[in-house]
């Protein structure tokens, strides 16, 4: 769990981050769960789209992600949001705060 502190500090870095998953039609599905788990052992910190065409919501879609792969949701806009895992062997960002 995230302290606000924590989450103002990934949202600031996050600001920064290219989109690199987007869910549409098909929804959230364990594949997709599988490469977004693997993104966020190397990254730690990801941001994602929900399409228009998916039928979920950006909090819908970031809840049911956030669950599959054990994240914590940082930040839900619009139509997109950031999810943050932390790597416990290589750590990548330092959330100390």
């Amino acid at each position: 769990m995230l302290t606000s502190k924590q989450r103002a500090y990934l949202r600031g870095i996050a600001a920064e981050y290219e989109t690199i998953f987007q869910i549409g039609k098909g929804g959230v599905t364990e594949p997709m769960c599988k490469e977004i788990g693997e993104a966020l052992r190397k990254r730690e910190l990801i941001k994602l789209k929900v399409l228009d065409n998916s039928g979920w919501t950006a909090r819908e879609a970031a809840d049911a992600v956030a669950e599959q792969t054990g994240s914590d949701v940082v930040q839900v806009i619009g139509n997109k949001f950031v999810l943050f895992r932390r790597n416990p062997k290589e750590p990548v960002i330092d959330i100390k705060i």
